[in-house]
């Protein structure tokens, strides 16, 4: 984090290993909740200025999927599956994707900047329910 230029400070880096840690692409008030013992003066307001913080760094990438954003400690161009039942998100590991973006260039000429995929449904645990 030192080399984007910002400081560096504790908190923001436990934020920052709490999301990349966590299974399912944590809102803020799940890292929060998952903090607050460890950081009892932490207030949910910094959680959320430094996940912001982060995804505009592009250490994190903020997902705006249901109610609430989620971030995710994979900012590598990958798909997300988003459970309608429990509203979690999980990474989908398909390399599918991968070289989109020369495929659109060539076959169209767009430049692509970003890529994101998202499907929905319901996950495995919620299935077996």
């Amino acid at each position: 984090m030192r080399e984007a230029g910002k400081k560096f400070s504790r908190q923001r880096e436990m934020i920052y290993e709490q999301v990349k840690n966590y299974p399912t692409h944590p809102t803020a008030d799940e890292v929060y909740n998952a903090l607050k013992k460890d950081f009892p003066n932490l207030s949910l307001g910094t959680v959320y200025r430094n996940l912001n913080l982060l995804s505009e760094m592009g250490l994190l990438t903020k997902l705006h999927l249901g109610e609430k954003d989620r971030f995710d400690g994979n900012t590598e161009p990958h798909c997300h599956f988003f459970c309608n039942k429990c509203g979690r998100v999980f990474d989908v590991n398909d390399n599918s994707i991968d070289g989109i973006e020369k495929r659109v260039l060539t076959s169209s000429g767009h430049f692509v900047t970003q890529v994101c995929v998202n499907l929905h449904g319901i996950c495995r645990e919620c299935s077996q329910m």
